[in-house]
């Protein structure tokens, strides 16, 4: 058999070996179970935390999504993130008719036939993305959410040759230096730090001989990482939020209100004319946001009545009013969360899926919300000066 794609580390008294994969590669998942089922080791690692390590043994985990609750938990974003980074990696698996994450289920697959011990060896992903999130400035995460959005949507497709020779080490050393130098903050979280915690989770790993199935990006990082000593804890905690942002989102609510008051007491038609442009300001705008995720219009009034009120409290959105509007009057089915692998693929089916379009009625009223906040609030401060 070829040692293509495979690096044997020797830590201690332990054999490692690790199998570079692609995500989405109908030769990886073969592989996998070919190295398994030779060398039978005592345990293996696969790139999992436990939340993915569930959604792949639990076909129907979908059905069970609370969509009222992830728009109350405020998670109505990272989840239409997650379906739309998803969609790329779906697409790829359709256009070679394998399941995205084979070599993930094959690994568990083999592990269980030649009784090995499965270990999830990945850091939980919400840690992952809380991380990459706080290393990012202002522009470095609209960079990032614009680079997300027009790569989900590209119907560029690849041969599986190319595929497979994505896993070379020469090539994907050129595609990081190419990612980093784009957003150099991102790899640490992204790359650097799972390096490390993956490292220290396969050489804990009991028994001897250890197979671990990872994304071929993490094999070099891994083969250094893996003999010096990580803190897990460390790697795992999540970034305290700054108090700036906090303190930003109660002091421009506060001017606003303030300078609408003293033009009232001074100028009574200044001050209404500064509360009505705020309304009309936050209040259409968060409804044309609602309006492009063609919300319920009853979803679109809700967006427009509580925008220049939510505008004024850090803690409010109006999205999340519009979105449980929607959700309510729109109740996604079972069968809307069936569907979703399937209309992720395309801008349309994440506009048709009930699940999707009130996830983008939250995320759009509240974009949009935020544009009628700012031009609202310029104004507000126009009239103010022009009042004195």
């Amino acid at each position: 058999m070829s040692e293509e794609n495979i690096t044997r580390l020797y830590v201690n008294d332990k054999e490692i070996i690790l199998i570079g994969t692609a995500h989405v590669s109908r030769q990886s998942a073969e592989q996998v179970k070919e190295v398994i089922d030779r060398e039978q080791p005592d345990s293996v690692c696969i790139e999992l935390d436990e939340q993915r390590y569930q959604s792949i043994i639990d076909n129907n985990k979908w059905r069970q999504t609370d969509i009222f609750k992830v728009i109350k938990d405020k998670k109505a974003t990272l989840l239409l993130m997650n379906l739309a980074i998803s969609s790329f990696q779906n697409r790829m698996a359709k256009q070679f008719d394998i399941k995205p994450g084979q070599e993930m289920i094959q690994g568990i697959a083999s592990a269980n036939e030649n009784g090995a011990e499965i270990v999830l060896a990945d850091r939980n992903i919400q840690t992952t993305f809380s991380r990459i999130w706080h290393n990012l400035g202002w522009t470095g995460k609209s960079q990032l959410l614009t680079s997300v959005f027009f790569s989900i949507f590209s119907k560029d497709t690849i041969s599986e040759e190319e595929m497979e020779n994505m896993k070379s080490k020469d090539t994907l050393n050129a595609v990081l230096a190419e990612f980093t130098e784009t957003f150099p903050k991102l790899k640490t979280p992204l790359i650097d730090e799972r390096d490390q915690y993956l490292a220290q989770k396969i050489k804990e790993a009991p028994g001897k001989k250890i197979i671990a199935v990872l994304g071929a990006a993490h094999v070099p990082g891994i083969t250094k990482e893996i003999h010096k000593e990580q803190d897990l804890a460390k790697l795992s905690a999540i970034p305290p939020k700054s108090i700036v942002p906090k303190i930003i989102g109660w002091a421009i609510p506060i001017l606003i209100v303030a300078l609408i008051v003293i033009t009232f007491f001074t100028n009574p038609s200044a001050g209404f004319d500064q509360a009505l442009s705020w309304i009309l300001w936050t209040g259409s705008m968060a409804a044309v946001g609602a309006a492009v995720a063609l919300g319920h219009p009853l979803a679109i009034l809700a967006a427009f009545v509580t925008a220049p009120v939510t505008a004024l409290h850090p803690i409010l959105a109006s999205g999340w009013f519009s979105g449980l509007a929607q959700a309510y009057i729109k109740r996604p089915t079972i069968a809307d969360f069936e569907k979703l692998s399937e209309d992720v693929f395309t801008i349309k089916g994440f506009w048709r899926n009930k699940v999707t379009r009130v996830l983008l009625v939250v995320v759009l009223t509240n974009l949009f919300g935020s544009l009628g906040t700012f031009i609202g609030g310029a104004d507000v401060i126009r009239v103010f000066f022009k009042n004195f």
